[in-house]
């Protein structure tokens, strides 16, 4: 008897053993991409007498699409792809390139699997800015007025996230921390002049190099493509810069201004080489100016301090 139960316990254990080892089938289900993807533009204060909107930039967009889970915009294909996560698919965007522009949307959506669909859009969309007088006399003097970055204030100098803080949580600079690796961060100076009505230039000069990043992160000319952050040799350059609204949708209570300076062409910067060319005045005074910028490392956010001289 003892072993008749032996023998039916070693057959129960071994079916257990076998029954536990067979392999789970998974399915995902159909993995088709999602149809009947949509971009839907309401440009604010559009209608028959301004077809392009009441000139403040702002359009209300919405993706929608079937059997969609996320989706991702990218708001203007002649600027490098960045293709933005949207959660709900809607949005207000403010378009701030002066005067009537062309924009072309394009919207990702994706579905089971990882499975997308991808569609564009033009938009025609018109802003007109005038800063406040006080902002361009602050910067230029009415006539013209040369920065630097301020070393003697702590914070002259840092960096936070982009999304969700108006602060340089990260790392902040102390007073003259950059003299010992990167004195030329101090040397440069940045001249900004009023042309004429709306017509603004901005000249850097750079006489112990290009404080910033190399390679992709940056696009000064002549700097190379590999390297730690430091002074790099640039020859200086002049180019346009235009008044803005400032895009980042920071409120004024932060403090902001709402107002940015946008660089034109690729051979200008302030202050550190590796920034985008959208300025965000936070503060302005005639001898104080703060500044808040996105890093070409997009999820960054820097923060400078300049003093005119």
């Amino acid at each position: 008897m003892k072993k008749y139960f032996y023998s039916l316990t070693v057959l129960l254990l071994s079916l257990a053993v076998l029954n536990g080892c067979k392999q789970k089938d998974y399915a995902l289900g159909d993995l088709a991409a999602p149809t009947n993807l949509t971009i839907n533009t309401v440009i604010v204060g559009q209608d028959a007498t301004h077809p392009n909107g009441d000139g403040s930039g702002d359009v209300k967009i919405t993706i929608t699409a079937d059997n969609a889970l996320s989706y991702k915009v990218d708001y203007d294909a002649n600027t490098p792809v960045d293709l933005v996560f949207l959660p709900t698919g809607a949005v207000t965007k403010k378009y701030t390139n002066l005067g009537l522009n062309t924009y072309r949307i394009t919207a990702v959506a994706y579905g089971k699997g990882g499975t997308s669909s991808t569609v564009t859009k033009d938009i025609q969309v018109r802003s007109d800015f005038t800063p406040n007088p006080a902002i361009v006399t602050n910067l230029t003097n009415d006539a013209s007025k040369s920065w630097v970055v301020d070393k003697s204030v702590p914070g002259h100098f840092g960096v936070g996230p982009w999304s969700g803080s108006v602060t340089p949580e990260w790392w902040s600079a102390g007073i003259n921390e950059k003299v010992g690796c990167c004195n030329c961060f101090y040397t440069a100076t940045f001249t900004f002049t009023k042309i004429a009505s709306n017509s603004y230039s901005l000249q850097v000069a750079t006489p112990d190099g290009a404080f910033t990043k190399t390679g992709s992160l940056t696009t000064l000319p002549g700097i190379p493509a590999s390297g730690a952050e430091a002074c790099y040799g640039y020859g200086g350059g002049t180019n346009s810069f235009s008044f803005i609204p400032a895009s980042t949708g920071i409120a004024a209570s932060t403090p902001s201004t709402q107002t940015s300076i946008l660089l034109a062409g690729n051979n200008t910067f302030i202050g550190y080489g590796a920034l985008q060319k959208e300025y965000e005045i936070l503060v302005i005074t005639p001898t104080y100016m703060y500044l808040r910028i996105q890093g070409t490392e997009t999820g960054n956010a820097w923060y400078l301090k300049l003093k005119s001289i």
